[in-house]
């Protein structure tokens, strides 16, 4: 059983804690160019944490610059598969060596639970560097079936320089989803964590270095994305550009790269996911709990939320009774206690948005189950609206908060059709007895993943993303080494 200790263990070690706040490039440690700085704070009680190095578009010359020389080197690239492998398991040993620090760091970085942050975040964060490390080496090229006169073969390689920009509601676990494949499959990698939320990624420098990734071969930029992103995205050496965050911000990444080099750009963007709930679920409880966490937990700052439950119409009662009981587990708490299951909005700004569309919502007729709001400084709780129709704002744009939207249905096809009636396609979840409801639904539902009796379940052996407007390529499985590598053909005749 995993030992959170108590809120005076976490106390006393965030009082101890220092912080590393320059940027990392070609293997060391520095200030931006310019000396440029911007203050990170903790959103549980908005205290300055740190001041942390801005970088702009002359940092991002410098690391990509590494990044192509160490590429171009070769003792990365070209390094074999079981060598890569090697160093990228003594990463994934002193991430586990420094679970705590990273958890902490990440608890007063964004204000989520530290009991999550050393549960789920780091864990899956270092699994995920382990499991690209130890699948590099099993994953084989083809040949291609030709005549006696030909051989002809196929591989893969690495594609480059890749720019991974991530988003700030899982930090280094989504930080880990881009560098695991990408680094296993031989790039070298410039990482811009979001300008809230960077301090993980920061300390990950030292640990790469530490486990003998060659200098240059991981470089990690803090800033904001209108200067540091955009400049990425722009850059013309670099490759590939894997972003996670907003639908939005993932347009201006496709028209920078159309106006630069072209370079491939793989988006995991915004969601909207439908959690359709028949009158045959075989529990209302279970699916209840699920249900609730699967809009509560991170404090609805997951990009694959259940945000829309969608209940047919005759267990509406019944179930929303039993998901106000599993609410109640959600209660808003200090991050640092280790009894918290949920902590804080990402900020104020963040915080007002989710209040604003609340409003917006009881204004357009939705009616308030479950209110959040009467909460101090960027915590909210559970928020359940129900009475909710298509066409309001809060059933169809993105919320980011523990916001639930509740519309009720009579038929499998209006259930359907309330699911995809959406310009997102991230994921979906569906609750029968039926087997071949199941499959029909499934195999319609427009979204990258269909969790059936569960919700949002799965592991690394799974690829992860959307379709529509949620964005296109895989992370997780070995799916995701398709975006980071190139296909080459080799045709030899043969005498």
């Amino acid at each position: 059983m995993m030992a959170y200790q108590d809120k005076a263990y976490w106390a006393s070690k965030a009082d101890g804690l220092k912080i590393e706040h320059r940027l990392f490039i070609d293997g060391r440690y520095q200030e931006a160019d310019d000396e440029g700085c911007f203050p990170v704070s903790n959103p549980a009680n908005e205290q300055l944490l740190t001041q942390i190095s801005r970088a702009r578009e002359v940092d991002v010359d410098a690391a990509v610059r590494a990044a192509r020389h160490r590429f171009e080197q070769g003792d990365w690239s070209q390094a074999s598969p079981s060598a890569r492998k090697q160093v990228l398991l003594r990463l994934a040993e002193l991430m586990e060596q420094h679970k705590e620090e990273l958890a902490l760091l990440e608890t007063l970085d964004t204000g989520k639970p530290i009991r999550h942050s050393l549960r789920d975040d780091i864990p899956g964060a270092i699994r995920t560097i382990r499991w690209y490390a130890e699948a590099v080496d099993k994953v084989y090229g083809e040949i291609a079936p030709t005549g006696n006169e030909a051989l002809a073969l196929i591989t893969r390689e690495p594609i480059g320089v890749v720019a991974a920009i991530v988003p700030w509601n899982f930090p280094l676990l989504l930080a880990c989803w881009k560098l695991g494949p990408a680094l296993a499959a031989g790039n070298s990698v410039v990482l811009k964590p979001s300008e809230k939320s960077s301090l993980t990624a920061i300390r990950l420098g030292a640990l790469a270095q530490e486990a003998g990734l060659p200098d240059g071969a991981l470089n990690i930029l803090s800033g904001f994305g209108h200067e540091a992103g955009k400049a990425l995205a722009l850059h013309g050496d670099v490759d590939c550009l894997t972003f996670t965050g907003s639908t939005g911000v993932g347009r201006l990444l496709l028209e920078y790269a159309g106006r630069s080099n072209m370079k491939r750009v793989w988006l995991e963007a915004g969601g909207k996911s439908a959690n359709i709930i028949f009158a045959d679920c075989p529990d209302l409880a279970k699916a209840a709990r699920a249900s609730a966490a699967g809009i509560f937990y991170n404090q609805g700052q997951v990009c694959i939320a259940g945000t829309r439950l969608l209940i047919e119409h005759s267990i509406k009662d019944a179930f929303l009774s039993e998901l106000k009981k599993a609410a109640a587990d959600f209660k808003p708490m200090d991050p640092l206690d280790p009894e918290s299951t949920m902590g804080t909005l990402i900020d104020s700004d963040h915080h007002g948005s989710v209040c604003r569309y609340i409003s917006e919502g009881l204004e357009e007729g939705a009616l308030l189950a479950l209110d959040g709001r009467d909460q101090t400084g960027n915590f909210m709780g559970p928020t359940v609206l129900e009475g909710v129709r298509p066409n309001m704002a809060v059933s169809r744009e993105e919320i980011f908060g523990p916001v639930l939207a509740v519309t009720t249905f009579t038929t499998e096809q209006e259930a359907l059709t309330l699911a995809n009636d959406c310009k997102y396609g991230l994921g979906a979840g569906v609750w029968t007895r039926d087997l071949n409801r199941a499959h029909r639904m499934a195999r319609r539902l427009k979204a990258g993943s269909v969790f059936i009796n569960n919700y949002n379940d799965g592991d690394m052996t799974v690829p992860f993303g959307g379709v529509k407007q949620s964005g296109n390529g895989r992370d997780k499985s070995l799916h995701a080494l398709e975006k980071f590598t190139e296909l080459k053909t080799t045709w030899l005749a043969l005498d």
